[in-house]
């Protein structure tokens, strides 16, 4: 089951991607990212690990745009 993310999921997690990229993953961003994951999760009634698995998947390795 694909679960379906907003958009301001995907914004916070590319930011803790990147601040963990340059070594300098804030604990203000880990800990926003988690709050929307597991409210998220909650709202959906799905496990929160589903929904951050997803999310990272997401984020960390986009798949590639259909050629024009």
């Amino acid at each position: 089951m694909a679960i379906e993310l907003t958009d301001e999921l995907i914004k916070l997690e590319t930011k803790a991607w990147a601040e963990q990229q340059a070594g300098a993953l804030t604990v203000e961003t880990a800990v926003a990212v988690q709050a929307a994951v597991t409210a998220y999760a909650k709202a959906l009634g799905v496990p929160r690990y589903d929904v951050e698995t997803e999310l990272k998947k997401r984020v960390r390795y986009p798949e590639p745009e259909p050629a024009v």
